[in-house]
């Protein structure tokens, strides 16, 4: 499978390479294949690259790695307090209306107000609260809390229970799809590694909040097409070997139809999911005309529209919709009575097809309801931030702020949840993105444009909504860290590079690259008691809300919770 850091070229190696690689002998190489063999096996070489022949290391290191950052995450998991526990009696952040939409789906099917005794208008899709909801009808056992008026689960754990499972699932998720990408298991344990230590990725695995679910699905959808890449080219090789074979229709594309149903749970968590749609049908065109153009199809392109368009293209679409659609069953189920909207069309009299037809347009108007809210939601807010600073980490969301009488063995203390990434990862994040850029452009480079080009899907669209003066903030980012962290870890093996080419360029590269890991280990470290909620002293906290602006004077703001984050800018 190559040495581990070794990204190689965009396409494959010479054939005398592999064959080396694959443990032929030098005489083996030397060997003259018949032309029409030998153009065989140049087609398949073009097409298929192998994967590391590491046995059970490729699963077992990211499932240990993903074990650990499980523990991190489902550790202390109640701390801070949730809705029934905590010194106010409120959640956190946006936990407020998570938690009980969650709840009332359980046990309703469809999101109720505060009073469970009518409808309530949402902002998002079910799906996500759906998924939180797993976790309250293995844990919560049907208990209620009641905070101002309004019902919630009473077990804190089970309400953040799945988001900690899937946000530890996405470890596992980005080493297996950087390790097929980039073929090295030990490039795919260190994208494991750099997500997991995200300060970001690990704060919103610990609340219960839709971004996690989100990011999850977009991560899937994107595994699934690369998936989906390496089956067409193997089938397009098996076929290379059968005389008389075509290369158009290709059957029945499994992880293709795979995506769409990633895609379509994506835009049921929340419409963000949407952004990535277009491009990820643009990449499977694209891949696809590449697999036969590789393969000596003639008109690769011409082919990939004609077979791929309708019968691989069109279920992303399609299923996506399903997916959605159905994710609003509990909705279609209900009534007037409890269900915003369904009853909206619907009158006394009509025939069961009037009456299914009123539901589906009272349906309809509610989404385009949702939108409205989201184009119109310019409240102000003391986080809120604007997408050119969110890279650089300004604005961070303070989720949760205390100050206990004791816990710290010190006279003063704090505890608090900070929602803000690790800054060794996010603070490259532009070199690393350069780089792919550069390998993209110089060498045609298919991971590296995927890359770029799947972190640009989104992160750009926030630079509009930002121009409609959108209230937004940090951890809308968080769908596009997987991203990031792939970029960076492309990025780590064009520095290591080919042992077999430079030992002494490897070696640097190797200790540099191990160093910066160090560093990204260290930082997570340090700001975790922050992520985490942990009590420490008063001059502890302090120290870590001053990485950005040297100038802040967090004590004269201690006691507003509005202005605890200023030192972050």
């Amino acid at each position: 499978g190559g040495a581990p850091g070794h990204l190689g070229p965009a396409n494959s190696p010479p054939f005398r390479r592999t064959l080396t690689m694959t443990g032929m002998s030098s005489a083996a190489v030397d060997v003259r294949l018949p032309e029409a063999a030998e153009s065989t096996a140049r087609i398949r070489e073009r097409l298929v690259r192998p994967m590391p022949q590491d046995g059970w290391w490729g699963w077992g290191l990211p499932l240990l790695i993903t074990a650990i950052a499980a523990v991190m995450r489902l550790g202390a998991l109640t701390r801070p307090p949730g809705p029934r526990l905590g010194p106010h009696n409120t959640p956190l952040f946006d936990e407020t209306y998570y938690a009980h939409d969650s709840w009332t789906l359980l046990h309703h099917g469809v999101e109720l107000n505060g009073h469970q005794n009518g409808p309530a208008f949402v902002a998002h899709p079910p799906l996500g609260k759906w998924m939180i909801a797993v976790g309250e009808a293995l844990f919560d056992h049907g208990r209620e809390a009641v905070i101002n008026g309004t019902i919630y689960p009473s077990s804190t754990f089970s309400v953040r229970f799945a988001g900690a499972i899937i946000g530890s699932l996405s470890i596992l998720l980005i080493a297996r799809i950087a390790r097929r990408m980039f073929r090295s298991t030990l490039l795919g344990c260190v994208a494991g590694l750099l997500l997991a230590l995200d300060g970001l990725e690990f704060v919103q695995s610990r609340v219960s909040m839709l971004d996690i679910f989100l990011m999850f699905w977009v991560l899937a959808a994107f595994g699934c097409l690369v998936l989906d890449r390496d089956w067409v080219r193997r089938r397009l090789a098996a076929r290379a070997d059968q005389p008389g074979s075509s290369t158009g229709w290709l059957g029945f594309r499994p992880w293709r139809w795979a995506c769409g149903i990633s895609l379509g749970a994506a835009t049921a968590t929340k419409w963000d999911g949407l952004y990535w749609v277009p491009l990820f049908l643009f990449l499977a065109l694209v891949w696809d005309a590449s697999a036969r153009r590789a393969a000596g199809a003639p008109r690769p392109v011409l082919q990939s529209l004609k077979y791929d368009a309708a019968f691989s293209l069109a279920p992303i679409i399609f299923l996506g919709f399903v997916v959605y659609t159905a994710s609003w069953a509990g909705w279609f189920l209900s009534d007037g009575a409890h269900a915003y909207g369904h009853d909206r069309y619907v009158h006394a009299g009509q025939s069961w097809f009037t009456h299914d037809r009123a539901v589906v347009g009272g349906w309809l108007r509610y989404q385009w309801e949702m939108l409205n809210f989201h184009d119109h939601l310019h409240s102000g807010h003391p986080y809120l931030s604007r997408p050119w600073g969110w890279l650089f980490l300004m604005r961070p969301v303070l989720f949760y702020y205390e100050a206990p009488s004791h816990g710290c063995g010190a006279v003063s203390c704090s505890q608090d949840v900070l929602s803000v990434g690790t800054p060794a990862i996010w603070w490259v994040t532009v070199p690393a993105l350069l780089a792919m850029l550069w390998r993209w452009v110089s060498r045609f480079d298919w991971r590296a444009g995927a890359i770029l080009l799947s972190f640009l899907a989104g992160y750009l669209p926030w630079f509009i909504a930002d121009g409609q003066h959108r209230t937004m903030f940090l951890f809308y980012m968080l769908p596009v860290v997987p991203f990031m962290v792939l970029a960076i870890t492309m990025t780590i093996g064009m520095v290591i590079g080919d042992r077999r080419r430079n030992e002494l360029r490897w070696t640097i590269g190797t200790a540099a690259s191990g160093l910066y890991l160090v560093v990204v280990l260290a930082n997570f470290a340090w700001l975790y008691p922050v992520l985490s909620g942990q009590v420490i002293t008063y001059h502890q906290w302090q120290e870590r809300m001053k990485p950005v602006d040297w100038n802040c004077t967090p004590q004269q703001h201690r006691d507003d919770k509005q202005e605890l984050s200023g030192c972050w800018i």
